[in-house]
């Protein structure tokens, strides 16, 4: 039986009424979206259209769930809100501490010693406040949600950007921040700006090599890391439905590369034989009674172009096995084109290891395709050249994969099996004892992102995303040329051979099982249950509220640093290492933007102090502006705060006193988080005048105390020569994100509402 069965049932006695209202208002028929969207409203029963991209919308979702690194600073801000209880279903879920390195029971020992403040402080704040406990081991979020929690036409909000992946059930769900999830815990509406609509019509049916990851390769090839900004993108057609509903997951997982605000498909066949091999045939049986409500009108699909605000058409068929990277998931190449490419780009060809799992490609499926190419290794007498690591999506996909012997093939090739969590896919890899130092190299997984260093921390591994078998098969010939579909291979006995078509299961054939899953349920009454944080932990630190930016502080400001290219979260605030500080605010606060490349210097973590004249870490010189009380101005360019929703990218500048961050353009979540944290978020009018920012720049906002919904603000750059430009910044502020901004927090103003 599923959780939170009731909370369904309400959903989707409601979503009938709400969906023909939304109709009657939209005047037209409804994406599955839509109606989605329209059915989950604040205020209840649709009152208007919503202009898509434009108008901001009060939603009320379903359900919260929370991995551990960003549980951390969610509930300590939660704890300040005023709360009991959380208002709707949450969870939480240990899955991103957890060092994978000797392998899974070993590393799972090593996590609980290290980490033991940590889950105890996660156990016992969920124990208090209502909310459900997955225990280090227990899985990774989103697979865990995906076999537990998701359910068709719902809407759920996740504090990391891989939320998305419910949508493989027919879900919108959407990766925010902690600050958001916060809001509703503590009963209150979640605001969004209204989605615009990709709609991807998938023809034809996958075959062969092809795999649900290469459909999203492919994707991520046509719209780009920034493609998918402010839209949900709706998968349709025969393509769609023909494909399992954990393949579905794969391709709304890597949504987030695009930067989409959510991927989703209607509900189908392939949606219900999962709900019921899950054992949730309660939630299948009631689906299909309003199964008309969750997908689209069926004019929709026949005529996308007049519905969506854009369409893209793919032809499974036709579509060839990708790999994407090295360093950004939208280069894609296709298998068997590698060569040329990687020669001319000094790609090492050579490759060390391939990783299969992550909450993209880790479910039973997965891991049956690609051990059935893995098994081929062993039948064919083929030495494996690369090193396979495997990371399963769940304790009941470890359990089952385990029982029908699908682990021990890869055990056979001398794979590590680590714990059931992210791992390397999220840098938590002890790949190397000097990371920074490791040689060049080459690897191969079924991951989600591949920018510089998230893997195992080494600036110089060329990181390359396939589907698992792909991966599998790469990792056997230890080449990342190597095209399964043409190439052989010379077997031990000197012999050629080629791999076969990889097969396997949708689903378990003899069914899930699993001994003991890792779920806590919390007390029905926490208001006895202590929770503690230690004087001088390094790892958990209560929170201060942040005082408000005052139209003062905004004159006078200098530039921290003006960062050149791609600057995404990993960059702002790494992960890896760091990740045992993202409980403890100020400690975390060291690792702030030194990633981040100078545009003056083409070097990391080396800025100028305006105080000094010398050059220092990005962090030391900030602590000395803070010092003196002067505000800074961090300056980027486009596609800023893009990757992993982490609100300390936010809390961090904050923290230490930058108020102000100017860019070509914003990923929407870390947009979204600075809002939430009291910072100005600002876009240039003109994107040329980020060539005007010098190095000794002081930033004055003239109009500052004018600061207004849809009124763009006056800067005045005055240059260390005395020379000065004015240049024009806009934002998407609007009245109810200046109250936060006034108020130093979105969390500020909610104590000040639950007072």
């Amino acid at each position: 039986m599923a959780f939170d069965i009731d909370m369904i049932k309400g959903v989707y006695a409601s979503m009938g009424e709400r969906v023909e209202k939304a109709r009657e208002l939209v005047g037209k028929p409804l994406t599955l979206s839509e109606k989605i969207l329209y059915s989950h409203l604040w205020d209840g029963k649709p009152t208007t259209a919503f202009v898509r991209g434009k108008d901001y919308v009060d939603f009320a979702p379903d359900r919260i769930a929370c991995q551990d690194a960003t549980a951390q600073m969610a509930l300590l801000q939660f704890m300040q809100a005023g709360k009991d209880k959380v208002a709707v279903p949450t969870t939480v879920h240990c899955d991103h501490l957890i060092l994978a390195k000797q392998g899974a029971a070993a590393d799972l020992k090593h996590a609980n010693e290290t980490s033991k403040e940590v889950f105890d402080f996660l156990g016992s704040v969920s124990n208090k406040y209502g909310i459900g406990f997955w225990k280090p081991g227990a899985g990774i979020i989103h697979q865990v949600v995906l076999e537990n929690y998701a359910f068709p036409g719902g809407m759920m909000i996740g504090t990391d950007s891989h939320t998305v992946n419910a949508g493989g059930l027919g879900m919108v769900a959407i990766g925010v921040g902690g600050a958001d999830a916060v809001d509703v815990m503590a009963g209150m509406a979640w605001e969004l700006k209204f989605p615009k609509l990709i709609g991807v019509k998938l023809t034809g049916k996958l075959s062969g090599w092809t795999a649900p990851k290469d459909v999203i390769l492919k994707v991520a090839e046509i719209l780009t890391v920034k493609g998918g900004t402010g839209a949900i993108v709706e998968y349709f057609g025969p393509g769609a439905t023909s494909m399992s509903c954990t393949g579905k997951g794969t391709i709304c997982n890597m949504g987030a590369e695009i930067g989409a605000t959510t991927s989703t498909f209607g509900y189908d066949e392939s949606m219900e034989r999962y709900l019921r091999a899950t054992d949730r045939s309660d939630v299948a049986d009631e689906a299909n009674k309003v199964k008309e409500h969750l997908t689209a009108d069926p004019e929709v699909y026949a005529n996308p172009e007049q519905y969506f605000d854009q369409v893209i058409e793919i032809n499974l068929s036709e579509l060839m096995p990708l790999l994407n990277g090295p360093f950004t998931p939208d280069l894609a190449t296709e298998v068997g084109t590698m060569r040329e490419k990687a020669e001319k780009n000094d790609w090492p060809l050579a490759v060390e290891w391939g990783l299969i799992g992550s909450c993209t490609n880790s479910s039973y499926e997965d891991l049956s395709r690609a051990s059935s190419i893995a098994q081929q290794a062993l039948d064919k007498k083929l030495k494996t050249k690369a090193e396979f690591g495997i990371n399963p999506g769940s304790e009941q996909v470890r359990y089952t994969t385990e029982r029908d012997g699908i682990l021990e093939i890869f055990e056979k090739l001398d794979a590590k099996i680590f714990t059931n969590a992210c791992g390397p896919c999220i840098g938590q890899w002890g790949r190397y004892e000097d990371p920074k130092n490791a040689p060049k190299n080459s690897i191969v997984h079924s991951f989600n992102r591949n920018f510089a260093k998230r893997a195992d921390g080494n600036p110089n591994t060329h990181a390359f995303v396939a589907s698992p078998e792909m991966t599998a098969a790469i990792a056997i010939a230890g080449r990342l040329d190597f095209n399964p579909l043409t190439d052989k291979l010379i077997n031990e006995d000197g012999e050629e051979v080629m791999l076969d078509e990889p097969t396997g299961w949708e689903l378990p054939p003899k069914g899930f099982e699993v001994k003991e899953n890792g779920y806590e349920e919390p007390r029905e009454d926490g208001s006895g249950v202590e929770v503690i944080v230690a004087e001088g932990s390094e790892r958990l630190q209560l929170l201060q509220p942040f005082v408000p930016i005052k139209a003062s502080d905004l004159q006078g400001m200098k530039l921290l640093i003006k960062a050149f290219g791609k600057c995404t979260t990993d960059h702002i605030s790494m992960a890896g290492p760091w990740l045992r500080f993202r409980g403890h605010l100020d400690n975390i606060a060291n690792n702030t933007l030194i990633g981040a490349v100078n545009a003056f210097n083409q070097k990391t973590n080396l800025v100028k102090s305006q105080l000094t004249g010398e050059y220092g870490g990005v962090p030391d010189t900030q602590r000395e502006y803070k010092k003196q009380g002067i505000k800074t101005v961090v300056v980027g360019d486009h596609n800023y705060g893009e990757g992993s929703s982490r609100e300390h990218a936010a809390m961090q500048p904050r923290h230490l006193g930058v108020a102000v961050v100017l860019v070509k353009s914003f990923a929407r979540i870390h947009e979204t988080n600075l809002k939430k944290q009291g910072m100005l978020a600002l876009t240039f009018a003109n994107e040329n005048d980020y060539d005007l920012i010098q190095e000794d720049d002081t930033f004055n906002i003239v109009d500052a105390a004018e600061f207004a919904p849809d009124k763009p603000l006056t800067i005045e750059l005055v240059h260390a020569d005395g020379s000065k430009d004015t240049i024009k910044a806009n934002h998407s502020y609007n009245d109810a994100q200046i109250k936060w901004f006034n108020e130093g927090s979105a969390l500020n103003l909610i104590k000040i509402q639950n007072a």
